[in-house]
């Protein structure tokens, strides 16, 4: 075992908000853990510094150990409380040997995994799992073959079914499989500099690579290369081909007690929260903890909640709470006894009763501002230069006499017509102030017929419209790219490379509240 270097032992100086450390940690890199196929799967182990029994903790995932933050946040962080923690790239990965594939072998490599704990002297038998993204669906791999010796999980701003992850609503999530393709397929690149080059040429290439045509020809300016597995994810859309990687229903099955944490913004709330509704209704220990974040600030704005939670499940204590949800509106959190609350009801808003059009042109498309990203406009923000576009209806509600709060998931239901075969539907609900300033609260896309009634889902809320404040809903064509652009021609979007500009008017909507 070796000493942490220079910038850990400063880090641990200088950034103490959290619980005292318990131990010094020591750590041992580059083992050497065999895969189910005896490919070495690379593993850092990070020790307390202790001759007393520890638990230990396994993360796995692609690009785990590629250095800060992860190092730091699960190596450090974690094993100063007193846990061996094992951060392993999963095989094909991040050095590690064999054949890298997506949402494969995790089961079986898990297994691998805590195979070669057993023969290790430190290894008491009890064992926790952690991690966010990937890692947490690692986890929900391990659960297809749960080892006696797993005692509990903490899989955070998770997923479980890369279809939905990818394909939900009918349309393709164009940034998160650019930018999570280049954490996935990177992850070989384990130097700081390597990393780096990788980020800069996400950032400064992007937007060409999201515009021109054909996209299989210009979207490897972003991720070094043709990358077979992205243009899989983007030929599928069908369910079947993603059928083997699921992991929903075993997900909401397991039985050692789950921990839950996800944002208001993340790429995949709606997976967590059927996850923790599929577990209690198994009757499952299980706790939720839901903050005003998005997938990549989670760990950074969030680590206040997100640290102790996941440390209260390792140990093992009795969490203060069952659900924690962070209200928008008043920047308060809540405790509830379950999600939703009890005491909700629903509630439909009428918001568009006279027909409007608005023409939206594929070679201009809609920007994705605000929300579910992984770009600089993610999250909340003031939706000032996206509501200013033509191709961009609003439907804005009178202020409210008042207070309206939102508590659980949110809809519109719409009926259009458009004049392609077929079109996408973007639909936002909206805060606006007294002072006129807009912000996202949740909103959804959906693939809609040329003529019909539709509903669209917006995923979950929690907010208190304030008196004086008002709805809206904020109706496009697009959000590109976190959602691929409709071309208007129904070819398949790789080798496409026509466009046609279309018409959509939306005869009636209302917004479908749960409310408290």
């Amino acid at each position: 075992m070796e000493r942490l270097p220079l910038f850990l032992r400063l880090l641990r100086r200088r950034t103490r908000n959290g619980p005292p450390a318990r131990y010094d940690v020591r750590r041992e890199m580059d083992l050497a853990v065999p895969a189910a196929d005896r490919s070495p799967m690379l593993t850092d182990h990070y020790a307390p510094v202790t001759g007393e029994p520890c638990p230990t903790v396994m993360i796995r995932a692609p690009y785990v150990r590629s250095g800060f933050p992860w190092n730091y946040l699960y190596g450090v962080l974690f094993a100063e409380q007193g846990f061996h923690v094992l951060l392993q790239s999963t095989r094909g990965a991040g050095g590690s040997g064999g054949t890298f594939h997506a949402w494969g072998h995790e089961t079986e490599d898990g297994r691998a995994t805590v195979e070669w704990l057993r023969k290790q002297d430190w290894f008491t038998g009890e064992l926790y799992t952690l991690g966010a993204s990937y890692m947490a669906y690692t986890q929900s791999a391990l659960a297809l073959d749960p080892p006696p010796e797993w005692r509990g999980a903490v899989q955070q701003v998770g997923h479980n079914d890369p279809h939905d992850f990818f394909w939900r609503g009918g349309a393709f999530g164009l940034e998160r499989a650019l930018v999570g393709g280049l954490a996935l397929f990177q992850s070989s690149a384990l130097t700081s500099g390597g990393l780096l080059r990788a980020a800069l040429r996400l950032k400064f290439r992007l937007r060409q690579a999201t515009h021109d045509l054909p996209l299989l020809d210009a979207y490897p300016r972003v991720l070094g290369g043709r990358r077979p597995a992205f243009e899989e994810w983007l030929a599928h859309p069908e369910p079947e081909f993603w059928r083997d990687a699921d992991m929903t229903e075993v997900a909401g099955a397991m039985e050692v007690p789950v921990s839950l944490c996800t944002g208001w913004w993340d790429l995949s709330i709606d997976q967590t929260l059927d996850q923790y509704a599929r577990l209690r209704a198994a009757g499952r220990d299980v706790d939720l903890l839901i903050g005003p974040w998005t997938h990549t600030s989670s760990l950074e704005k969030g680590w206040s909640e997100i640290f102790p939670q996941a440390l209260r499940r390792l140990r093992g204590e009795q969490s203060p709470y069952a659900v924690r949800v962070h209200v928008g509106g008043t920047g308060e959190w809540r405790d509830l006894p379950s999600w939703p609350p009890p005491g909700t009801f629903p509630s439909a808003v009428p918001m568009v009763t006279e027909p409007a059009t608005f023409h939206y042109d594929p070679a201009d498309p809609t920007p994705s501002i605000g929300g579910p990203l992984q770009s600089p406009t993610q999250g909340q923000v003031d939706n000032a230069d996206l509501e200013k576009r033509a191709d961009v209806l609003l439907f804005t509600g009178a202020p409210l006499e008042e207070a309206l709060t939102v508590m659980g998931p949110v809809s519109a239901s719409v009926d259009a017509t458009t004049t392609a075969p077929s079109g996408d539907l973007f639909v936002r609900l909206c805060d606006v102030d007294p002072s006129g300033r807009s912000l996202n609260i949740c909103d959804g896309l959906t693939r809609i017929p040329a003529s019909g009634p539709t509903l669209i889902d917006m995923g979950p809320a929690a907010h208190v419209f304030r008196p004086g404040h008002r709805l809206r809903l904020l109706v496009a064509g697009g959000a590109h790219p976190r959602y691929l652009r409709n071309y208007g021609t129904g070819e398949p979007p790789g080798p496409a490379t026509r466009m046609i500009a279309t018409d959509t008017t939306i005869r009636t909507a209302e917004l479908n509240l749960t409310l408290v």
